[in-house]
């Protein structure tokens, strides 16, 4: 078995819920929040077999999608602390995914 933790942009979350439920998909959902964008994020875990995790792991890939957002960061890009700081283009949302051997699950 393998544990898939995947972190995704909360704007992408509801739509890949709803992949996972049409794919027969059971995951927990944690609400988490990012630590560069402060912007919150939805962590999944996911416990499922071997041969499953690639299913798993295509729902999660077409559903999260990367896109460029504008942000203004907190210190001038010189790293000094400016009144005057300009946005900057990020790119946001796609998904983090970590897939970790799993000993034993147990369900009590």
């Amino acid at each position: 078995m393998k544990l898939i933790v995947a972190i995704v942009q909360d704007k992408d979350a509801a739509k890949l819920q709803s992949e996972f439920i049409k794919n027969k998909i059971q995951a927990t959902r944690l609400s988490t929040k990012g630590g560069f964008l402060k912007a919150k994020n939805v962590t999944y875990l996911i416990g499922t077999e071997d041969e499953k995790v690639d299913n798993v792991l295509d729902v999660i890939k077409e559903t999260s999608q990367t896109r460029k957002q504008y942000m203004t960061p907190p210190v001038s890009l010189a790293g000094s602390i400016s009144e005057t700081s300009y946005p900057v283009e990020v790119q946001v949302g796609g998904a983090t995914v970590m897939v970790l051997p799993m000993d034993s699950f147990h369900h009590f």
